[in-house]
């Protein structure tokens, strides 16, 4: 302990000596971080310390990952490195005589690239001072930095690299394109003029060629501007580039972006976007009040002048004095850009005890049985969630003033109020095309795809659907069985109380809008909860049935009833429609949700005495000569849609069910789109000249495999015979990928979230290829296309590259150039290929058995606990808030922002959590 005493703040003179003989033994284990590296160094993997926590951030030099000093001493004794670069951020009260600066002054600056700055401290009085030591364990010599002339030559690099590394959160994925945005340096310091200029709501226009829009709003002047043009003739004159150059003043917004959860902020003087932490401040100089802003899919208002009430304000409960809430249960989450959506969800989530069990009350075993990167472990990621917000650890009420001074004299202790869930998103939309990018999200499709990582807890929400359909003629039924985690209710509009008012209300805004008057107060529906529950127990009529007992198409009608009633109830009122533009659109309605709820009448009974079942035949494939002559039943696929499938696979489920209805094309989605990888391989003969194949797969719901028979090269791709394996059909066609030598078999998985391209009569080679979603060997682009790509100034390499990915789809390809900015350069593929499905610690929460999916039963009486509502005019914009029901009062969980809620606003929730009630 001698030397670690010299190695603390001894003679240094003594420790110089001593240094590269002490690192002799580790610098085996020591790595210097090379491009695609993922380096922590802002939060550790186990908890959200970080080098602002009171005991710094440990990052190790072999696998650079960050801990906290609670867990420090867990990696080391799994992996026994032992050299770590140990970082700590101090605030220090400024010495007299000193002078402030925008921010608190950073010493080291280079050491923290990525931590943020605390906005509510003076900087005038205080400063930072960021520290850096090797730390060396199980004995904890400290090595202070920089020290480059005793330290080896390839520690001091690695230590350099590490401190210079960027955020591992900056590129989370290839096809996400979106990087962490930093705040400006303008931001604090922005000087704004007194010149009286009011911003109005909407009707924004180009100050110099009156555009409207792309229209961006100058922080300092107020000046309204377009912004630059675009190749593809969209965007605007570069009006606001020019007053930039003229006047330099370096901030602007894009106006129609301005929502409560911020807006798009560009820095002309640091060249790219940025975030501004005093954007309200900002924005009220000139009159605009976030909260009272939406934004709109084309970045213009939806209406010229917002009406008096909004959802905005009820939900949030603004013009209410809230009481913030601290302590264990009540920690907020930080928005990270349109991930509200992610927060409401989870802060639901962890208000279950199921799930605080399986996940905190297992967190010790969790994280000793973690994989060596448990930055990439579901388990580890959630317990870690849950653990930061229901500790209490980040949610600690504000000092005493009397100790505020006290503390400052000293050293400043910042109060961790709220997480930060980067490592949590990153992981968790890991490889999914939306979450992983930051765009607002669906909620309620952000907690199926939770639901569908989770493997024991999710249980809670599990019911059985029974689907009764009867054939009107021959009035033979059939029963199905189907599992589901969400009730959705639908809306019924023509059930509103307050018919009169709403017509009333139209008629003024009509008037008002032809007039140019400010718009009427808003009148909302009231729909009664009992018709939302009427509509959903009322039977529906099912579009072009076809009757196994006709053996043609015949009237068909289809009731849902409860197979199984869930521990947990999760309810999602269907506010969302398409409109015209193929845009989700919201139904702004008023419904009363009861705190208890009772639908035990809604409970199956299965086959009843007297009714006689449909044979079990399945219908004919009907198939065009030509396929382009088959119209697709817009109808079906709109109902299929607002199932929540995505688009296109609702067009091919109906596509290749020949229009037989919406019913046949769901049940081919459910038999394709949830397939075992085994049962997704095409089989073939084996042939040592095949190398790449053409054919085609049948409409058949079992039919998953094709039988090739014949001997097929590239230059003779229609020479061979295929075959249905199961019903001998004529097939559609195919592509096959390349096969392994000394197989039998080749993977094909469709891709249905691809567009539907329809094959033209006789084509068998790439169109068969895109209708599928798989891309040839053979796919090469035309060549004219690719010399357009060119001729806008990209590289043939990337052409060729975007084009094969987007099926030779020129207007795909560009977007495909524009989310993949760096394609040269390749992540690790060792740490790509960390898959959520293969942890170590996937068995933790597992239980035995795998029959198929547990049913936990029981009466069907609810009580009303939670809600996620949704503000704004689409599921693609706005805003998400969370109430919950805790300790006996409602707490509003409105991102960072945890409150004591005076008026739950339960009449305008979208998705509402219930428990049962103990019989």
């Amino acid at each position: 302990m001698q030397r670690a005493a010299l190695l603390r703040g001894g003679d240094a003179q003594m420790a110089a000596g001593d240094l590269g003989e002490l690192l002799v033994p580790y610098m085996p284990t020591i790595r210097v971080p090379k491009s695609g590296d993922r380096v922590y160094k802002t939060e550790c993997a186990f908890s959200y310390d970080s080098p602002d926590s009171e005991g710094g951030l440990y990052v190790c030099l072999n696998t650079f990952l960050g801990f906290g000093r609670e867990h420090i001493e867990r990696h080391y004794r799994k992996t026994g490195q032992c050299v770590y670069l140990h970082l700590k951020r101090h605030l220090r009260q400024k010495a007299p005589g000193a002078s402030g600066g925008a921010l608190p002054k950073r010493r080291n600056a280079k050491l923290f690239l990525d931590l943020e700055i605390s906005s509510d401290l003076n900087s005038d009085d205080f400063e930072y001072e960021d520290e850096a030591k090797l730390v060396i364990f199980p004995d904890h010599y400290e090595i202070s930095l920089p020290n480059i002339e005793e330290l080896p030559a390839l520690v001091t690099i690695a230590c350099d690299a590490l401190l210079s590394a960027k955020s591992p959160y900056r590129k989370q994925e290839p096809d996400s394109w979106e990087e962490e945005l930093q705040a400006s340096k303008h931001a604090k310091t922005l000087v704004q003029l007194d010149n009286g200029v009011r911003i109005p709501p909407s009707g924004w226009r180009c100050s110099r060629c009156d555009l409207r829009e792309n229209l961006w709003l100058n922080l300092t002047d107020g000046s309204v501007l377009c912004g630059k043009w675009f190749f593809d003739g969209s965007g605007g004159n570069g009006h606001a580039t020019e007053h930039y150059r003229e006047t330099g003043y370096p901030l602007a917004v894009k106006l129609g972006t301005i929502t409560p959860d911020g807006a798009d902020v560009y820095s002309f003087d640091e060249e790219e976007p940025v975030l501004d932490p005093h954007i309200a401040k900002h924005l009220a100089h000139f009159g605009i009040d976030m909260l009272q802003m939406q934004v709109t899919e084309n970045g213009l208002r939806d209406n010229d002048i917002k009406p008096r009430v909004s959802e905005w304000e009820v939900i949030q409960e603004a013009g209410v004095k809230l009481k913030p809430m601290y302590g264990p249960g009540y920690t907020g989450m930080k928005n990270l850009g349109n991930s509200c959506y992610l927060n409401a969800v989870m802060q639901a989530i962890f208000s279950i005890p199921e799930f605080q069990r399986a996940y905190v009350g297992n967190l010790p075993r969790i994280f000793d049985y973690s994989p060596l990167d448990p930055t990439q472990d579901f388990n580890t990621q959630m317990a870690k969630l849950g653990h930061g917000l229901l500790s209490g650890q980040y949610s600690k009420p504000p000092m005493k003033s009397e100790l505020i001074e006290q503390v400052m004299k000293e050293e400043h202790k910042p109060q961790h109020n709220g997480i930060s869930p980067r490592m949590f998103k990153a992981f968790i939309s890991k490889g999914h095309p939306e979450f992983s990018s930051n765009r607002q999200q669906d909620a309620q499709e952000f907690f199926l795809h939770l639901i569908n990582l989770v493997e024991n807890p999710s249980d809670v929400f599990r019911f059985l659907v029974e689907e009764r359909t009867q054939c009107c003629q021959s009035r033979k039924v059939r029963y199905t069985d189907r599992v589901d985690y969400i009730m959705q209710l639908p809306v019924p509009m023509e059930a509103a109380t307050n018919k009169d008012e709403l017509i009333a209300y139209e008629l003024k805004r009509r008037e008002a809008e032809a007039a140019r008057r400010p718009l009427p107060e808003l009148v909302r529906a009231k729909i009664p909860f009992s018709a939302c529950l009427q509509a959903f127990s009322e039977p529906s009529n099912v579009e072009d049935f076809w009757s196994s007992a006709l053996q043609a198409k015949s009237a068909g009608v289809k009731t849902s009833r409860f197979a199984s009633f869930p521990e947990y109830l999760v309810v999602q009122i269907k506010k969302f429609t398409f409109g015209l533009d193929w845009i989700p659109k919201k139904l702004d309605v008023s419904i009363d949700m009861p705190d208890f709820l009772d639908i035990s009448h809604l409970r199956a009974r299965g086959l009843q005495p007297g009714e006689e079942e449909l044979p079990d035949i399945a219908p004919p494939i009907v198939i065009p000569d030509d396929p382009k002559a088959l119209d697709i039943d817009e109808s079906s696929v709109m109902q299929l849609a607002e199932m929540g499938f995505p688009l296109e696979a609702c067009r091919k489920a109906v596509y290749y069910t020949g229009n037989l209805g919406a019913e046949v094309a769901f049940n081919w989605i459910i038999a394709h789109m949830e397939e075992p990888e085994e049962d997704n391989k095409l089989s073939y003969t084996r042939s040592p000249v095949l190398t790449t194949g053409v054919g085609q797969l049948c409409f058949h719901p079992l039919a998953r495999s094709v039988l090739l028979r014949g001997k097929l090269t590239c230059d003779q791709v229609t020479a061979f015979e295929v075959l249905c394996v199961v019903c001998q059909c004529s097939l559609l066609t195919f592509q096959l990928s390349e096969a392994k030598e000394g197989t039998d078999e080749c993977l094909f998985v469709p891709d249905f979230a691809e567009p539907l391209v329809i094959p033209a009569f006789g084509e068998v080679a790439s169109s068969g290829a895109a209708a599928l979603g798989a891309v040839g060997l053979d796919n090469q682009p035309p060549e004219e296309m690719v010399a357009i790509i060119i001729s806008m100034g990209f590289q043939r390499n990337l052409a060729i590259q975007a084009l094969k990915a987007t099926n030779n789809n020129l207007e795909r390809a560009l977007e495909w150039i524009f989310s993949h900015p760096d394609p040269e350069e390749d992540s690790d593929p060792a740490l790509d290929t960390m898959d959520m499905e293969n942890n170590a610690n996937a068995n933790i929460l597992s239980e035995t058995g795998s029959e198929g999916p547990r049913i936990k039963d029981g009466p069907g009486r609810y009580e009303l606990f939670g809600f996620i509502s949704h503000m704004g005019t689409s599921t693609m914009s706005g805003h998400y808030v969370c109430h919950l029901r805790k300790e006996g009062r409602w707490v509003i969980y409105n991102d960072l922002r945890v409150c004591a809620s005076e008026r739950p606003p339960k009449d305008l929730g979208y998705v509402y959590f219930y428990h049962r009630i103990p019989s």
